[in-house]
Formats: structure tokens, C-alpha cells, sequence
């Protein structure tokens, strides 16, 4: 691990002026995910800023008729709290499907929404990846590429978004709040437009701003807080990242769908909106031959590289069994 300085912030304004002054500089939450790749000598900040005891820390009432939840809460305190588990179930199931307990008591939401891709050619410094060293080319593109991305990839970067977090937020369509470096005013990021598609920039995984600073989630009025699912399907039932996963919700008028949120991990750079499958699904009756219709329409655009096609007919599968699991909770 290279040296850096450490400082630990007192403020929210303080936090930003230490990353102005820094010509490296890196916010430190929880540090599961930073300090693995600082050791993997993949981040080479030269100044991290502590921010895990800065107050934002806790789930309060907004005026979208929602909650907000707070940057610096741990991932495990979030999906246990009673206004996540009650009113944004499908976030909190999504939640403690990700990693080990000790990884989540650790975690902040705001890391949670900075976590970096998995792909072994990113930690393998080896190796080329446009996401590490822009304009090294992309090991995975022609290589070992049965994890990566089916939906959106570009020649620089085939590499897939690891967060269960962000999967469920999608589908709830949630907002970022940040605090801007001049002067820290607050600015309202949507959900969708938060991650990036790697497109030639594939370093930049966010449309975050230098020096913002993430301090709380915004979520709206309550939804699909009696059918949801979030299925994730991996290679073992342990620590292990997605292959796909789904995050589903469905509200229901009678027997009728007059809503529904999904979205996918382990597809694509972002968490992977299904917007043609969720229009598809309003108005429908929800029955099996439904979902299967939604699911092809949400996997329609899929783009397999070699060694992922099985990603294609999996995604399928999966959806309608998440939408089956979310409607059958009240059916």
C-alpha cells in the first residue's frame, strides 16, 4: 500500500475543503471496498478524508412523503431499521443478500453507491483495463468475460456493477443527495442518472462532480411495500457477487398491476433499468404469461459477449421468477 494522509473531518464543510486541497484525494466511509483496492495497488489516493462520523446518520421523513437515508449509515443498520423494513422491503431483502454481516456493519450507503466493478482484470494490475489505466484496452473484452456485461458495454469496458444495494434502488427509483464543493449546496441526482454506461470513459463510474460529497438517499412515497422480491442468483449461497439478480415490485389494484419497479445486477456498468418491461407490465393482469412477455421485452436489447450468453436466458427466467415470488407474497 503507497503512503497517503489521513484526515479525519469534523464537518461537513471541513470534509470538503481538505478534498479541495488535495491533489489525490479520496472520502473514506466504511473502507471495504477503498482499502482492499488501495492494497491491490488499483486506488493510489494520497489523502483520505474520514466521513463515517459526520451526521448523516439517520432515517428521517422527507417532504416527497418518503425517507431519507443517511450516507453514513452502515448497510446493516439501514436494511434493519424499521421504516426501511416496513415501507422499502424490497431495499432491505436486497440488502442483506450482499456480503458477510461483519462487511455490512462496516459499509456506509454512500460507499455502497461508489462500490467499484469486480472484474479480476481491474484488480489484476497485470493486466490491461481501460477502468484502471485509461487507454491500456480491456482484458475482458477478448478474454474471460462469462461474468460481465450483456447490456450497454462498449469496446472499452465490459465490466458489470456489483451492488444488491443499487439494484433495489433502481427499481425504486430513489435520488442522491451531494453536497457540492463550492460552498456545499446541495444538488439532487436521479437514481438513473447517477451511474454511468462505460461508453470511452469507462473510469468514470458516476456523474458525481471532483470533491462532492455524498450525504443522504432520498426514496419516495412508500411502494411495493406488500408485493416485492429480490431474487440474486450467484455461484454459491455465500459472499459471492451476483451472476443476475433482480429486484422486483409490483403494486397491485385488485387484479390489476398499476405499477411496477424492476431492475437487474449483474448486467451491465449501472444497475440495469427495465423500463420497456415495466411499462409493459401496467395494466396487465398478473399471471405467468405476463411476466414471461415482460421478461422478454426487458431482455430484448441483451448483448452476450463468448462466454455469457447463458446470461441472456437466465435474465429471462429470472425475472419472471421474481415477479412471480412478488406476486404470490399476497396472492
Amino acid at each position: 500500500m503507497r503512503p497517503y494522509e489521513y484526515i479525519r473531518s469534523s464537518s461537513p464543510a471541513e470534509a470538503l475543503r481538505a478534498n479541495a486541497a488535495s491533489e489525490k484525494p479520496h472520502y473514506l466511509g466504511g473502507g471495504t471496498n477503498l482499502i482492499d483496492l488501495m492494497k491491490e495497488d488499483v486506488e493510489r489516493p494520497d489523502t483520505l478524508i474520514e466521513v463515517s462520523g459526520l451526521d448523516f446518520q439517520s432515517v428521517t421523513a422527507n417532504a416527497a412523503g418518503g425517507y431519507t437515508l443517511g450516507a453514513m449509515i452502515s448497510n446493516t443498520d439501514t436494511a434493519n431499521h424499521p421504516e426501511v423494513k416496513n415501507n422499502y422491503p424490497l431495499l432491505s431483502m436486497a440488502m442483506v443478500s450482499a456480503a458477510t454481516e461483519q462487511i455490512r456493519n462496516m459499509a456506509t450507503n454512500g460507499g455502497n453507491l461508489l462500490q467499484r466493478t469486480r472484474c479480476p482484470y481491474f484488480y489484476e494490475t497485470s493486466m490491461p483495463c481501460n477502468k484502471r489505466e485509461p487507454g491500456s484496452g480491456c482484458g475482458a473484452l477478448t478474454g474471460m468475460n462469462a461474468l460481465h456485461a450483456i447490456f450497454g458495454w462498449s469496446k472499452s469496458c465490459v465490466a458489470v456493477n456489483p451492488s444488491d444495494m443499487c439494484t433495489a434502488l433502481a427499481a425504486l427509483g430513489a435520488t442522491v443527495v451531494v453536497l457540492q464543493p463550492d460552498g456545499g449546496s446541495e444538488r439532487r441526482i436521479p437514481f438513473a442518472d447517477f451511474h454511468r454506461l462505460p461508453g470511452d470513459t469507462p473510469e468514470k463510474d458516476t456523474n458525481l462532480e471532483p470533491g462532492e460529497l455524498i450525504v443522504g438517499i432520498e426514496l419516495g412515497e412508500p411502494k411495493f411495500s406488500d408485493n416485492y422480491y429480490y431474487l440474486k442468483i450467484r455461484e454459491r449461497s455465500s459472499y459471492a457477487f451476483a451472476l443476475v439478480s433482480v429486484a422486483a415490485g409490483l403494486q397491485l389494484d385488485g387484479n390489476r398491476i398499476v405499477d411496477a419497479g424492476l431492475a437487474m445486477g449483474g448486467v451491465a456498468h449501472k444497475p440495469w433499468k427495465l423500463t420497456a418491461a415495466e411499462e409493459y407490465l401496467r395494466g396487465k393482469v398478473p399471471e405467468a404469461a405476463v411476466f414471461e412477455e415482460a421478461a422478454e421485452r426487458a431482455m430484448a436489447d441483451a448483448r452476450p459477449l463468448d462466454d455469457n450468453e447463458y446470461k441472456v436466458e437466465m435474465g429471462k427466467k429470472a425475472i419472471v421468477r421474481a415477479l412471480m415470488q412478488a406476486y404470490e407474497r399476497t396472492a
